[in-house]
């Protein structure tokens, strides 16, 4: 069986909502790799999907994990913190269906991941899956440890820049990063957006430099569709009907082009299965459709 590992933080998300002359909360689960973890065990079920993180001991991390378990994501490389808490944030969504966030996530346990440089939880698995969030919440010591131990290892490295500026220490940091993961990267799944912010591009900047990547992957593009890397794919995707929520577009198009990729999909299929599943999800609120 084929084995992949998404490594990130999971958040306790507070989803906003008024009504009747008062604010109310509902409180849920997510996070960009978290999100596509499950999106990918969803579309690929025979594939093992494990999620790695840190959380805390206190009832909101045990919620972590047991949403993680119950949505089929291996839970068994979580570590605990003790005397900790869990990152959490707040959700209002506009008449355009698009999210405006507000975070407490400065102490979150998943920032010491890989602390003292120990990757030992990385071992065993045939492909890994690492945002730009994942490593933009990292000490810059630990990130240069973790880009190290990549490039010394043959597993499959799959990357989604994911580039969020307050995260970030700063820009010149993000952009070393970013381009020591695209460097050592065999799968690309880049957001057009987030790479033109980060590096300053114009869209055919963007889009000719990802032309020349060596390995297999996607350009997203919204809904004028992805851009095929590694090999040329031409076809029509139809965007979504009914914008309601953009929140995991881009998590779930990933989740469900990795799990078609590693089930022997071609190119063109994996393209079509991401981008139709991420034009599914909008179409919903939140991050994780129900089933």
């Amino acid at each position: 069986m084929t084995k992949i590992a998404c490594i990130g933080e999971a958040m306790i998300e507070l989803a906003m909502t008024q009504g009747a002359g008062r604010d109310s909360a509902a409180v849920g689960v997510a996070g960009d790799t978290l999100n596509t973890a499950i999106y990918m065990h969803r579309s690929a079920p025979d594939i093992q999907v494990d999620y790695i993180t840190r959380v805390g001991d206190d009832p909101f991390s045990e919620k972590i994990r047991s949403f993680i378990a119950a949505n089929g994501v291996g839970t068994q490389r979580i570590g605990r913190v003790r005397n900790a808490s869990p990152g959490l944030y707040a959700i209002t969504t506009n008449e355009y269906g698009e999210r405006a966030f507000t975070y407490w996530r400065n102490a979150s346990p998943a920032r010491t991941l890989f602390a003292g440089g120990d990757f030992s939880a990385l071992d065993g698995y045939d492909a890994l899956y690492i945002s730009g969030i994942t490593m933009a919440i990292l000490p810059h010591a630990v990130r240069l440890q973790l880009i190290q131990w990549l490039h010394d290892s043959n597993t499959v490295l799959i990357y989604d820049s994911n580039y969020r500026p307050n995260l970030w220490d700063n820009r010149s940091n993000a952009q070393m990063v970013t381009r020591a993961m695209w460097a050592r990267a065999d799968v690309a799944l880049p957001s057009i957006d987030d790479e033109m912010l980060l590096f300053g591009e114009e869209a055919h900047q963007t889009e000719a430099r990802f032309a020349a990547f060596q390995g297999r992957g996607a350009l997203k593009r919204g809904a004028e569709g992805p851009m095929s890397l590694g090999e040329p794919v031409t076809q029509t995707y139809s965007p979504a009907s009914d914008v309601i929520d953009t929140t995991a577009a881009g998590d779930s198009f990933n989740g469900a082009y990795v799990a078609a990729v590693l089930a022997g999909a071609s190119q063109a299929e994996a393209l079509m299965r991401a981008h139709d599943m991420a034009a599914l999800v909008v179409q919903h609120s939140g991050a994780i459709v129900p089933l």
